[in-house]
């Protein structure tokens, strides 16, 4: 597990000039790899190509070093994360007369390139952000894993071209930081996060999942390419009873391969059905026991420890119980904001640096149950997907109109409490009546007709989401594979891997996720849908390929997950903070926000008077992110 970095000059410069330029981006992702660097520069040629490497020793400890060279030193490869499936690809090589000097996944890659070329990259099980260059074809490829675990970011400039893991690398080698994307900033405000291929900054994205960039050193154009192209996935003809064992079986294959280490690891114990089969899973692979982790927290409304319990003490493991207080959150929150370098208004990301920070002082490595719900139909939304449907159809929009104004009114809430109330009102709200009903489900920061009030119109972008319709394929969601899909495009690679990326590589930590599994996930789109999503149960079938291991019921208990009282700290620890940012000469310099509407939307929320939780604490992220990263450094 790494951070790169690299850089391209379009022109030829001298050694000096390009090892500067790497070792500034180098030391600013120090966390991601504090064990060991490299750096790899050629400037014979009429341009000059820089790789660099920040490394956090996994796998092969003392023979693993990056950049890593062919025999004839044509081809180097600088490369991020882990390769699940590196032994039986070796072999593979090995069995054709390649010989290897290490025992690492990089070395693997790069003989599989030198033999099958860019189509080596099909081969790859795992997370990855990797660069190649390669003389011999005067390309550099630059690729990203399928479900995008490893973060890349890219921009092409008159001069030079830019590549990193964190977008922090890239803005300290440009002379000033580009202008604010118009179409970053809408994303943002409508999902609280921006997925790729944008950024906030214009010019400079995130290279998709599943593609690949081909620079062309001789004419300085690029290319971006799919990796694995769109299949049709067929239905499957498998009974429940069989499918059911399909997915014990490839669950316990998922975990093997992603335990693979020649250090410490462990799992992370929330004690929701994915984390504890993951668990499960792992403690049936060893007769030694394992290292479980969990935090607690002090406000019992959104302490769920014990679950976890249940589970640590089932698989008789070396559990490591955190209990958090506010404080503690609150102490960290501008260290965990900044680091993703744009804003992201994912709350979560806030204990989740903690339970990573709290794992690292016993492991190196933790599996987590990430990827789930988007593999196996578990969250709420699919639900109110399919509701939907069914209630428009059913219920006239003018009754609705009239229950929601009602409801609105009865389930009122002035304090961040997610209770029954918040649930309900959420469930109603989301109804929609129009084909925009799942894309307004994922939108958890500002409506659209919130975007017309709170953003000036120089600074609004209608239509946000038909990039994503058109890479999807689906403008209309109807079914469940169809809300997976956008998903995985959106909120998997947007929200959630870049929550615990940035949070555990901040702490020196590697996470991998079983169940982000491309055979798994393709497995699971090809069943019938009410295998997964059956009555009120969610994830049906892979709670009944485990039901028989676990406490009668347990898998059927509801899990709130990391939830934080954000709204709560808005009114007090962090009110004095957000009241500066609704302040008039920075809200008129900036030119971004109606401002009396933004002003009205916080002091209601400060004062009581509504509880505008996940719109204010967008914001709140936006302006500690323009202020501290966008104006001041």
């Amino acid at each position: 597990m790494c951070g790169i970095n690299g850089v391209i000059f379009k022109s030829k410069q001298d050694e000096q000039t390009v090892r500067q330029k790497l070792t500034v981006m180098n030391d600013l992702i120090i966390h991601r790899g504090p064990d060991d660097d490299g750096i790899f520069i050629n400037t014979a040629q009429d341009c000059s190509v820089g790789m660099a490497m920040r490394r956090l020793s996994i796998i092969d400890l003392s023979s693993g070093q990056q950049p890593m060279f062919s025999e004839d030193k044509n081809i180097a490869i600088v490369f991020n994360g882990e390769i699940y499936n590196f032994k039986t690809l070796k072999k593979q090589l090995e069995a054709n007369g390649i010989q290897f000097k290490t025992t690492s996944d990089t070395e693997v890659i790069l003989k599989l390139y030198e033999q099958k070329g860019i189509e080596a990259f099909k081969d790859l099980d795992g997370m990855f952000g990797l660069s190649i260059y390669d003389f011999n074809v005067g390309k550099v490829f630059i690729a990203r894993d399928y479900f995008g675990e490893k973060p890349l970011y890219y921009t092409n400039t008159n001069g030079e071209f830019y590549w990193a893991s964190e977008l922090k690398s890239i803005i300290s080698s440009l002379p000033a930081k580009p202008p604010i994307s118009k179409t970053g900033l809408n994303l943002f405000f409508r999902l609280t996060y921006i997925p790729a291929p944008n950024t906030i900054y214009e010019g400079i994205q995130k290279l998709e999942p599943n593609h690949f960039i081909s620079y062309d050193l001789k004419t300085n154009t690029i290319d971006i390419e799919k990796i694995h192209a769109d299949q049709v996935i067929e239905k499957s003809t498998l009974s429940f009873n069989d499918a059911k064992k399909e997915v014990n079986k490839r669950m316990f294959e998922s975990v093997e391969s992603r335990s693979i280490s020649d250090v410490p690891l462990g799992t992370f114990l929330s004690g929701g059905v994915d984390s504890s089969i993951v668990t499960y899973c792992l403690a049936e692979m060893t007769d030694a026991k394992i290292d479980t982790f969990s935090i607690g927290f002090e406000k019992k409304s959104f302490d769920e420890t014990d679950k976890s319990q249940v589970v640590a003490k089932m698989v008789n493991s070396n559990h490591h119980e955190f209990v958090i207080s506010e404080n503690d959150l609150k102490k960290h929150t501008h260290e965990i904001l900044m680091n993703f370098d744009e804003p992201f208004a994912d709350s979560s990301s806030l204990p989740t640096y903690l339970v990573s920070a709290k794992t690292k002082q016993h492991v190196k490595v933790a599996l987590t149950g990430d990827g789930g719900d988007e593999v196996f139909g578990g969250y709420n939304k699919y639900y109110i997907g399919k509701l939907n449907a069914k209630y428009t159809n059913v219920v006239p929009k003018g009754v609705h109109n009239t229950v929601n104004k009602l409801s609105g009114k009865l389930l009122q809430q002035k304090d961040d409490s997610r209770g029954i109330k918040y649930r309900l009102n959420k469930l109603i709200n989301a109804i929609d009546y129009t084909n925009n009903y799942y894309w307004d489900i994922i939108s958890l920061g500002l409506n659209e007709n919130d975007i017309q009030n709170l953003l000036v119109s120089d600074f609004q972008q209608p239509n946000i989401f038909d990039y994503y319709k058109t890479k999807s394929n689906i403008s209309n969601p109807k079914s469940l594979n169809d809300f997976r899909t956008i998903d995985r495009h959106l909120s998997l690679e947007g929200d959630m891997l870049v929550k615990v990326d940035r949070t555990s590589m901040l702490n020196s930590l590697e996470c991998r996720s079983p169940f982000l599994n491309r055979d798994l996930f393709n497995f699971t789109m090809s069943l019938p849908e009410d295998y997964l999503l059956k009555k009120w149960s969610k994830k049906h079938i892979l709670k009944e390929a485990f039901t028989e291991v676990f406490p009668k019921g347990f898998l059927e208990k509801s899990k709130q997950g990391f939830g934080v009282p954000v709204g709560d700290w808005l009114r007090d620890g962090l009110k004095k903070e957000l009241s500066s940012y609704i302040e008039l000469p920075l809200l008129k310099s900036q030119g971004i926000f109606n401002i009396a509407e933004i002003q009205k939307l916080v002091e209601n929320h400060i004062q009581g008077k509504a509880d505008n939780t996940f719109k204010v604490w967008s914001f709140f992220c936006f302006q500690k992110w323009y202020i501290n990263t966008y104006l001041n450094s």
